[in-house]
């Protein structure tokens, strides 16, 4: 399997489903954190087809292409793809995976959060250092369900907006 496609990676803990109530019948709001990278995720998924449980864990994948081939771009152009065209025995990224959404990215920031580190001695405080780190989010439009992947930028280089992505996931 090619990993040209894949721009983001890694296994979420569920932390919380509807966390201000549920709004739709068919539709569950996640909050997770990352094992790997720490990174935050919200997600509105279609708990009717795909149920998840606050505590289990899952692999997530977001993928310019299902293409198992090394590059979905011939000279430069970049090929056009459907999932429908799959010939006969023909295997794809999504066969790996439980639930696969298609979507959009419509929004990145980029915000600088800084954070000391320090000791109160005798009434002083003294700090030990001072650091800034930029974080980054992501939003992404699964045809109306909404995804926010927040965390360090270096995680979220390889998304753009107005890029097509896939989400795919496994329990």
């Amino acid at each position: 399997m090619s990993t040209d496609s894949i721009l983001f990676q890694d296994i979420f803990d569920i932390k919380d489903l509807d966390p201000q109530g549920k709004r739709f019948d068919r539709v569950s709001r996640l909050v997770g954190r990352s094992e790997n990278y720490e990174m935050d995720l919200t997600l509105d998924f279609n708990a009717e087809i795909y149920p998840l449980k606050v505590g289990e864990k899952f692999s997530l994948v977001l993928a310019s292409s299902l293409s198992l081939e090394a590059s979905a771009s011939v000279g430069g152009v970049e090929k056009k793809e459907s999932w429908r065209e799959r010939a006969p025995g023909e295997r794809d990224l999504s066969d790996e995976y439980e639930y696969v959404m298609f979507g959009k990215v419509y929004r990145y920031e980029d915000s600088n959060k800084g954070s000391t580190a320090g000791q109160q001695v005798q009434g002083k405080l003294i700090v030990f250092f001072f650091f800034f780190f930029f974080v980054s989010s992501v939003y992404v439009s699964y045809g109306g369900l909404l995804m926010c992947l927040e965390g360090d930028y270096r995680h979220l280089q390889n998304l753009t907006v107005g890029e097509n992505i896939y989400l795919l996931m496994r329990k």
